[in-house]
């Protein structure tokens, strides 16, 4: 069984990957910003957040960390015609939450996986890391499309050391984040633009995330899997 650091495991897609992780006998260190429900409290948007989260996890597992999957994130507007403080703050706050902590974290499993055998790191990214988002989100999708080149920067340069990373690219998923966004912008309008005729849920979602923790095969490594019901394919 695999000893996992998954970040945003309170709600959503989050949630969703803990019970599929630990229901089958997995060790699931997760992580909230609250630290409620047994999870581990760490605020990403405090410089080094990640560092002392990953001490923590490290000794809450025994010395041994085996997979990491980045899943937190905001997503939070910001209009070109907010004050400038805003339009800062915004960009600030999406990149230290939806990309450095990643990376932070990222650079630790790294550096330990190479030390230990190997390891895998999960970076849940989105669709607009390829197709952009709203006027209202440029930073959000900026940070997913620096996450999928980071996970496949880490691919090619650590797979002969059996690091291994994917990416994975949801477009809207049934959590509280997506239904907020959904209702705000006219849900059937959107709903038409996915072929499938629904937003995926969080537990298919999760589902793939345990595939590439557990059962994927090494080849993969740098791969980014779509799931958003083809209304993105590329």
């Amino acid at each position: 069984m695999a000893n996992i650091l998954l970040t945003g495991a309170s709600r959503g897609i989050g949630a969703a990957t803990r019970i599929a992780l630990a229901g089958v006998g997995h060790d699931v260190v997760g992580q909230s910003t609250n630290g409620d429900d047994g999870l581990v409290a760490s605020d990403f948007a405090r410089p080094r957040a990640a560092d002392a989260l990953w001490t923590t996890a490290l000794a809450r597992c025994g010395g041994r960390i085996d997979v990491l999957i980045n899943n937190a994130g905001v997503f939070e507007a910001v209009d070109i015609d907010d004050s400038d403080e805003a339009f800062a703050d915004a960009w600030s706050r999406s990149i230290a939450i939806n990309l450095q902590s990643a990376a932070d974290l990222c650079r630790h499993a790294v550096r330990h996986f190479r030390g230990h055998g190997g390891g895998r790191i999960i970076n849940v990214a989105s669709r607009a890391g390829h197709r952009g988002d709203s006027p209202q989100h440029w930073h959000y999708a900026a940070a997913k499309g620096a996450m999928i080149a980071m996970t496949k920067s880490i691919a090619r340069g650590y797979a002969r050391d059996g690091v291994l990373a994917f990416s994975i690219a949801p477009g809207f998923t049934m959590t509280g984040m997506a239904e907020e966004y959904l209702s705000s912008r006219g849900g059937e309008k959107l709903l038409a633009d996915i072929p499938l005729g629904r937003v995926a849920g969080a537990a298919e979602v999760a589902e793939t995330i345990r595939w590439l923790a557990i059962d994927a095969p090494p080849s993969l490594t740098g791969a980014t899997l779509d799931i958003n019901g083809a209304s993105y394919v590329r």
